[in-house]
């Protein structure tokens, strides 16, 4: 590692911590030669996916893409970035842990659609509105009225619904 005040290459690490919730690694660094002390994060580098869009079109996993669609439905709602920032993560690691190199649309936009319902209900359904592209007024009472069937905090119940809505032995592929 370069050091940043004399670019020095020969530098020691005073102390390592996790962060991230065990995603990225903090190190104190100091410079052998001028004694400046700096830090750097380590984390995964995870290798570059692909979105197969509803189309067929092929296109690069974009985190800036989800993040700023994200923070369009959280818009004037009480949700924090690091919230947003935490949920894309997420996502982030559930797609590099169950897909290969290839992600469906559809695969993504379930997970967000979990992440925004334990989140903002609000954000979720807006999301929802352009995710599932409703049409009619009547679209969004059957989303809310399916939100407002499940308890609030009974995630299991939430994941075995959508557990029911993907196959899971067809990435990316909806039961009819």
């Amino acid at each position: 590692m370069r050091c940043p005040k004399c670019s020095c290459q020969d530098d020691k690490v005073i102390d390592s911590r996790s962060s991230k919730e065990g995603a990225t690694i903090r190190r104190r660094r100091e410079c052998t030669q001028c004694t400046h002390r700096f830090t750097t994060y380590e984390q995964i580098e995870y290798e570059p996916m692909m979105v197969i869009k509803r189309d067929g079109r092929r296109e690069d996993f974009s985190k800036d893409k989800l993040i700023a669609s994200l923070k369009r439905a959280c818009q004037k709602r009480p949700v924090s970035e690091d919230s947003i920032t935490s949920a894309v993560d997420r996502v982030e690691e559930y797609l590099a842990a169950s897909c290969e190199r290839e992600a469906a649309s559809t695969v993504i936009g379930e997970r967000v659609m979990r992440e925004l319902r334990s989140m903002d209900q609000v954000a979720y359904v807006r999301f929802a509105s352009i995710y599932r592209s409703f049409e009619e007024a009547n679209d969004f009472v059957a989303e809310v009225v399916r939100l407002e069937a499940l308890p609030p905090d009974d995630r299991r119940q939430m994941e075995l619904l959508d557990e029911g809505d993907v196959d899971s032995s067809e990435k990316g592929t909806r039961k009819k």
